[in-house]
Parts: structure tokens; C-alpha cells; sequence
């Protein structure tokens, strides 16, 4: 399968690592120290299920390589437009895009642009991360579940499963993909707001009383909002996603990568969605809005080019 990767952090990376490694023709478009050390040296995978390098094709010229079967849409969610209108040229009468970014509003701002025909939805079940230019590793997961925006059964979908399946990268097609999306982003707006702030492991949150009751505020607003749009979440949906996480091992976030490296943070896309959603429907947030407007300020440090204080 001919496959173009846009997005090469640590869940693009790895995916699109797996997929050359497997014999697909991969091509990343990246950007950066990434992009030029994908060019110079190939890509290097610390995986917790074997480590392997891999020679494969890096540009920043989406417009130089011409329609694929595939696009891995990885890019983190506040470039989604941006990179969206950028790859235009890779999108054929025939390609499928595969989102696996974080949030539930991409895939509506890829429909805009691709029409809904050609977008499909997923999530990834991954902690993996950028530890040097060319480098990821990846500690634990890599679980991919997705499908068709209306759920309907598909050839294409079963296309990319088997290719998904055999590049080692477990793969589900999903019945109703809006409760997966949803029930990640319950969990996620509390692991990554939480985890970006306090600058911890999640066990660490979850085994104080009071940062636990904060994280469970926070997933109790996003089940709220989430509930009053139609989604059909499990009863038990909030219990679920504690145990499950009494039960990882300590986990830090894509969001707490970002506050330690002074990157742009995805906010919007988390707390952010929670609250907008909440304003239009008469539910109140507060836990949501307290934790998003802390990390825009933190976000706007960031995208002005400068750091927040390290040191007294």
C-alpha cells in the first residue's frame, strides 16, 4: 500500500515506521530537525516490542508526491486545517484519510475539505514520543481503532485493518466510532490538563484525594456534554476509565511533552472542545474551563517564543 504519513512525532512516527518496516512504500511529510534527520539517517523506533531502524522517504513537498492509497493524518490537532489545505495534492478519487489525532473535531474539519468520502475516524491507544531528531520510542500500547464517519462496513476499511494488522500494529474497526473518540477524550482531558500542570505521573494524580477528585470532575463535565450531543457512552463509562488507569503503569501525557519542551500546546482540542461544547448547550464546566484557561496561558508563553519561569 502506498501510504503518506503526515505527522512525523511519536504516533506518526511509529505508525508510519511499522508500515515501512512491513514493506509498505511510506512516505512521511514532516517538517524541521525531524524531517532533515529522516532524510539523512532514515528513522530509528525504541519500541518496548523491539527496536528497528528503517530507510524511508521524508519531504515537506506533499505537492512532489502525488495521490496514495492512504494518508495517516497524525499532525497535532491545532495544525489540522493548516496541514489539511497543505496535502490537497495527495488526496486522490481513490485515497482514504485515516485521522488518529487526539480530540473529536477533526474529522469534521476534514470533511470540509475532503468531502466525506474520503475521511475516515480513529483513534490510537499509543504512549510514544520524539527523544531526538529521527528518533521515537515508544513505551507502551500502539492499538489503532477506527472507521468509517457513518459506520458502515467497508472494503477500504477492511484494506487498511489487514495492512494495519500486518505491520504489527493491532488494529479494530469500530461499530460507532463517536463513542470511542469520546470516551478517549474523557479520559484524555484529565490525564493531559492534569499531567501538563502538576508536571507527574497519572498514579501520582490518582493517589492524591484531591487531584483525584479534580481528574474525575473533569471526565464527569466531558460525559455530561458529551451525553446532551447524543453520545452513547457506557452507564459506568467514568468508573471504566479509573480502574483502567489504576491499573497502567505511571503515564505522563503528549500534553506534558509539550509543556517541558515548550511546544504549542492542544488544548483546544481537549478542554477546549469540552467547554465551547458545554457553552452551546447550557452545561457548566468549570473544572474544564479552570484547567483550560491556565494552559492557554501557558500555550501563549509558548507560541510568543519564550519559556515559563524554571527557576525563583
Amino acid at each position: 500500500m502506498r501510504v503518506a504519513v503526515v505527522g512525523a512525532g511519536g504516533v506518526g512516527g511509529y505508525i508510519g515506521g511499522r508500515l515501512a518496516l512491513a514493506g509498505n512504500d511510506v512516505i512521511f511529510i514532516a517538517r524541521g530537525a525531524q524531517l532533515k534527520a529522516i532524510q539523512a539517517a532514515g528513522l530509528k523506533v525504541k519500541s518496548i516490542n523491539g527496536d528497528f531502524e528503517v530507510r524511508v522517504a521524508a519531504t515537506d513537498r506533499p505537492d512532489t508526491v502525488g495521490p496514495v492509497d492512504l494518508v495517516v493524518f497524525a499532525v497535532k490537532s491545532y495544525d489540522t486545517e493548516t496541514a489539511a489545505e497543505q496535502i490537497r495534492p495527495l488526496v486522490g478519487p481513490n485515497t482514504a484519510v485515516l485521522t488518529v489525532q487526539n480530540g473529536v473535531d477533526n474529522e469534521e474539519k476534514l470533511v470540509r475539505i475532503f468531502g466525506p468520502d474520503r475521511v475516515l475516524g480513529g483513534v490510537v491507544y499509543i504512549d510514544s514520543f520524539i527523544v531526538a531528531p529521527g528518533v521515537i520510542a515508544h513505551t507502551d500500547g500502539g492499538r489503532v481503532v477506527f472507521a468509517e464517519l457513518d459506520g458502515r462496513p467497508s472494503e477500504r476499511a477492511v484494506l487498511i485493518k489487514k495492512t494495519l494488522d500486518a505491520a504489527g500494529i493491532p488494529a479494530e474497526i469500530s461499530e460507532d466510532i463517536a463513542k470511542v473518540k469520546w470516551t478517549k477524550l474523557l479520559f484524555n482531558c484529565a490525564l493531559n490538563a492534569m499531567t501538563a500542570l502538576a508536571r507527574c505521573y497519572h498514579t501520582d494524580i490518582l493517589q492524591t484525594p484531591e487531584g483525584r477528585e479534580v481528574f474525575i470532575g473533569l471526565m464527569r463535565e466531558a460525559e455530561a456534554v458529551a451525553r446532551a450531543r447524543g453520545i452513547s457512552l457506557d452507564p459506568d463509562v467514568v468508573e471504566k476509565i479509573v480502574e483502567r488507569a489504576e491499573r497502567l503503569p505511571p503515564s505522563r501525557s503528549s500534553m506534558l511533552y509539550d509543556v517541558l519542551s515548550g511546544k504549542p500546546l492542544e488544548v483546544d482540542a481537549l478542554n477546549g472542545v469540552i467547554v465551547r461544547y458545554g457553552r452551546e448547550l447550557g452545561i457548566p464546566t468549570p473544572f474544564n474551563q479552570a484547567l483550560y484557561g491556565t494552559l492557554k496561558v501557558i500555550d501563549k508563553i509558548h507560541r510568543e517564543g519564550r519559556r515559563t519561569v524554571g527557576e525563583i
